[in-house]
């Protein structure tokens, strides 16, 4: 399964890769219907690193162990080491447009799990991700625009 969504942003690509190099920022970014603890992430990110969460889908924790790969300005792959997926690599590329603004595109592949209960779980994470990544281009631009 692929995904893909863009948006833009007016701020500095160096401005979002340094904003999205902080684990803090994954909790930012995620909608308060689905609360997040993260267990474990070093800041800022860099290769190799590893970002440690539970998110509660209602009443569901599912715990999540993300690899991080290809750290620069230009973007980062958080690649699912144990999670809900089957797999799941998620390629976050921040490309200037110009001095001032930047486009944030989100490439996901991901396949389903073998395990029914798992498999229900992811399914409805991956139908969910088109209002889960509107949600991140508003709080992004909240976030990073200036008034």
């Amino acid at each position: 399964m692929r995904y893909e969504h863009r948006f833009r942003v007016q701020a500095t690509q160096q401005a979002v890769a340094d904003f999205h190099r902080h684990a803090w920022a994954l909790k930012a970014l995620t909608p308060p219907m689905f609360p997040m603890r993260i267990h474990h992430a070093p800041e800022p990110l860099k290769d190799g690193d590893h970002v440690v969460f539970t998110l509660w889908m209602g009443p569901a924790p599912l715990r999540w162990d993300s690899r991080i790969e290809d750290v620069s300005v230009q973007g980062f792959t958080d690649v699912q080491e144990q999670g809900v997926f089957g797999s799941w690599q998620h390629r976050h590329t921040f490309a200037e447009v110009d001095r001032a603004t930047t486009e944030v595109v989100d490439e996901i592949e991901a396949t389903l799990p073998h395990q029914p209960g798992r498999w229900v779980l992811a399914l409805a994470m991956w139908v969910g991700l088109p209002m889960l990544f509107a949600y991140r281009a508003w709080r992004t631009r909240h976030l990073l625009e200036q008034p």
